[in-house]
């Protein structure tokens, strides 16, 4: 690796650690990573987003522990429709093994070793009775006895600890209004929680390097429909399923994106934040949210869009013809059947150039990465058709733009067209962007 191979990487991490900065992150990790040597890694990555400014909360579970210690006793371990029956009686083993991984894990968070990555870190680790929960019940004439369900998240108890800069710990323990405690599923609880958080992402531990198809590859990339599609045809079962049924319920409920990622892989966290491919699989919501090619029946929504800006002198006038006629130039982000953002792509072959136009998002919805997730696309589809820069006209929004990697640069370096067009009176500065591939 060249010597200064890191730098450019840490370079170029900026534009996702502002993204994530101040955004509320639910990790979801299960008994079996907690137990594997690459654990004091991710706790490392932990530390290192903590410090960042990520609001972190760390759901995790414990059944091969739980399974260990009902052994140890001489109890059976029963599981019917992937869930554990927990009588009365194995309660004490179910907490004592959840207990112990809390201790091991505010522990670990606690380090501070001169030589280690943690040095200076004063991580506040915080938990309690912030799951309310549920009996299952007896399903199928089985009495799933005190295995439960999460019944309701305390947020404000904690966005407040998250807002105090604490890392939360949720362990798979809910607790119900008579006093009665329940053995939960992890994937249940952090599924529950991101949703209830309206989180940015849920990330989800697993011994995979993603979701795999059925040739043994990662796939990188599924809306929520395509996911439960995988799961009916490819008929994933077991851990698995539940943990890509898990993204998809989170997504469905409102978090802008899950992701599947391996816990053996050193670094997997850091990647799948600060890299643009990522390293193990993301999942969309296909319905609430998503970005996609602009079509006909959108032109309304466009227009209705960009006029504002357009009597502002933030943008160039369009008219319905001309809109119509470039509609293929366009992408548009599409929230809940309305059209809250929008830009086109116009491409300069020749000059292996293109220019990012008629870039905008709905007020309502700024402030909140539609615009970073808007340039994404754009340059990835310039990147798609053998581009290597790209270009903006601005007279407003200039120092958005170079916060993102764009440079001045002249009006005689515009492609020819482009040049030959430009409108002298409206003044527009303009800045380039070296597209990586």
């Amino acid at each position: 690796m060249d010597s200064n191979d890191w730098l450019h990487g840490f370079r170029h991490s900026s534009p996702y650690i502002n993204a994530h900065r101040g955004r509320t992150v639910v990790l979801s990790l299960g008994g079996e990573a907690l137990a594997h040597g690459n654990l004091i890694h991710i706790i490392h990555d932990i530390t290192l987003l903590s410090s960042l400014g990520v609001r972190l909360v760390l759901a995790f579970g414990a059944r091969p522990q739980i399974r260990e210690r009902l052994d140890r006793a001489g109890l059976p371990s029963r599981i019917e429709d992937g869930l554990r029956v927990t009588p009365e009686e194995q309660m004490p083993s179910v907490i004592d093994a959840v207990g112990q991984l809390r201790a091991y894990l505010e522990s670990q968070l606690s380090m501070g070793l001169v030589n280690s990555p943690m040095h200076g870190a004063r991580i506040r680790v915080t938990s309690g009775n912030l799951i309310a929960a549920r009996p299952v019940g007896v399903l199928n004439g089985v009495d799933f006895g005190h295995t439960g369900r999460v019944r309701r998240v305390d947020v404000a108890g904690i966005n407040g600890l998250l807002d105090a800069g604490h890392i939360v710990l949720l362990p798979p323990l809910g607790y119900s209004p008579t006093g009665d405690m329940f053995n939960l599923s992890y994937e249940d609880v952090g599924s529950h929680v991101a949703a209830a958080l309206e989180a940015e992402k849920l990330i989800i531990f697993t011994g995979e390097t993603g979701v795999l198809d059925t040739d043994g590859h990662l796939i990188r990339e599924l809306t929520v429909g395509q996911a439960r599609q995988q799961l009916h045809e490819a008929g994933m079962a077991g851990h698995a399923g539940d943990l890509l049924r898990a993204a998809c319920d989170a997504c469905a409920r409102g978090v802008r994106r899950s992701h599947i990622i391996s816990y053996s892989h050193d670094g997997a966290l850091l990647e799948e934040l600060f890299t643009r491919d990522g390293s193990g699989t993301m999942v969309s919501d296909d319905n609430y949210e998503q970005i996609r090619p602009a079509r006909v029946g959108d032109m309304g929504g466009i227009l209705e869009l960009i006029q504002p800006l357009e009597e502002q002198g933030i943008l160039v006038r369009r008219s319905e013809d001309r809109l119509e006629t470039e509609l293929d130039r366009f992408i548009v982000v599409e929230r809940d059947g309305s059209i809250v953002g929008c830009a086109a792509l116009y491409a300069y072959p020749a000059d292996k150039v293109g220019e990012l136009s008629c870039f905008a998002v709905d007020q309502q919805y700024r402030r909140s990465g539609r615009g970073d997730d808007i340039l994404a696309m754009i340059e990835k589809m310039a990147r798609g058709q053998g581009l290597d820069r790209l270009f903006v006209l601005t007279t407003q929004t200039e120092h958005w733009f170079r916060e993102r990697g764009f440079v001045p640069s002249r009006v005689d370096e515009l492609p020819g067209p482009k040049y030959e067009g430009y409108d002298s009176q409206r003044n527009s500065k303009v800045f380039v962007k070296a597209l990586g591939q």
